[in-house]
């Protein structure tokens, strides 16, 4: 069977992790690149064997080797860029948040539809094999009924780990291209997604997101603080974020401490570790009958999620079913963000579902 064929559109320091799951493998391949810049564009196909490159995405679309558009770009050209992939027949793997609103997402949820083409929003927390243990401990009852989840989000700074030039994240301060802030919109999305896979759909949301100067005009938003009331019966959830630019933080990656507490009435999950190594604690321990015990997981460093997640949608088109952040997923995470967003503006509670704009 021929492979799928793939091209990675953006050339930004994230797209070395979304090229990971297409190595070693036979059923799909990295068959393009695109980037802006041709450089750019031109160095990244040399650095994974790949021959075509190109600057115009519309030399992506016409190309029959590609079957699958990666899609790693700044969130404002989302929809757009996926309406077009779809109309010219590519399935479309879009980078999180799908868009920076809802009527956007729904055009990108109808332009799939229309074409037949799978449509997937690209979200590695929910893929990172502590999250997935923690949902297999979860949902074989090893806590009993869920009640709370706690997620928490801190920045600092670090003496190793990546070094992200000021033009491949300055956008994310513009909330036009952005969609807002870049802690509790943009990192937020993770949590967020994360939020649904493990407790599912939110009925209510109620925030308070501050501002603080990291440059002269430039305010990152933090600290903040949501609180939200899931669907199902008798399950709440607290994100909390926030800048602490003087702790140090050990990182290969993003100086983001990320950890998660899932509390039911026999006990406690805990994920201690997604992009850095803050406490000196297991990947995933549980609490149960008094005492707390490691939970063994072979892979753990962030990159094994952005591998598992390739490799599921390349499942996905060759058997068959949806992958499990599906358009109609994507934009209800959406709506949850937004209306974090929303409530903070406002000062009122606000349901996601009511978001529609």
């Amino acid at each position: 069977m021929k492979p799928i064929g793939v091209a990675i559109v953006g050339c930004g320091r994230i797209s070395d992790l979304h090229q990971l799951g297409y190595q070693g493998i036979s059923d799909a391949r990295i068959v393009a690149v695109c980037d802006l810049n041709g450089e750019t564009a031109e160095k990244q196909a040399g650095k994974w064997g790949v021959k075509k490159f190109c600057t115009e995405y519309g030399q992506v679309l016409a190309d029959p080797d590609v079957d699958l558009v990666e899609l790693l770009l700044p969130h404002h050209l989302h929809a757009d860029m996926t309406v077009e992939a779809c109309r010219a027949g590519k399935h479309v793997s879009v980078q999180k948040p799908m868009a920076t609103c809802v009527s956007e997402a729904d055009r990108m949820i109808e332009a799939a539809r229309k074409a037949g083409v799978v449509l997937r929003i690209y979200e590695t927390f929910v893929f990172y094999p502590p999250a997935v243990m923690a949902k297999k401990l979860l949902m074989a009852g090893e806590i009993g009924e869920p009640q709370m989840l706690r997620m928490h989000v801190s920045t600092g700074i670090m003496d190793c780990g990546w070094e992200i030039p000021m033009d491949a994240w300055i956008w994310r301060f513009n909330e036009e291209q952005c969609g807002g802030g870049p802690m509790v919109f943009d990192h937020g999305y993770h949590l967020y997604s994360l939020a649904h896979y493990l407790m599912g759909p939110v009925e209510r949301v109620k925030a308070w997101i501050d501002r603080t100067e990291v440059m002269s005009g430039v305010y990152l938003d933090a600290p903040a603080v949501m609180m939200f009331q899931f669907k199902s019966p008798r399950r709440y959830g607290v994100f909390d974020v926030e800048h602490t630019p003087n702790t140090q933080i050990s990182s290969d990656y993003y100086v983001d401490d990320d950890r998660i507490e899932i509390i039911g009435d026999k006990g406690m999950i805990f994920i201690n570790r997604y992009t850095a190594r803050t406490v000196d604690l297991p990947e995933v321990m549980i609490f149960k009958d008094g005492k707390t015990t490691p939970v063994p997981v072979d892979r753990v460093d962030w990159s094994c999620g952005f591998i598992d997640c390739t490799r599921h949608l390349i499942d996905v088109l060759r058997e068959g079913g949806e992958p499990v952040l599906d358009g109609p997923t994507g934009k209800s995470v959406l709506q949850f963000a937004l209306a974090a967003l929303k409530s903070a503006r406002t000062g009122q509670e606000v349901r996601p579902d009511e978001i529609t704009g």
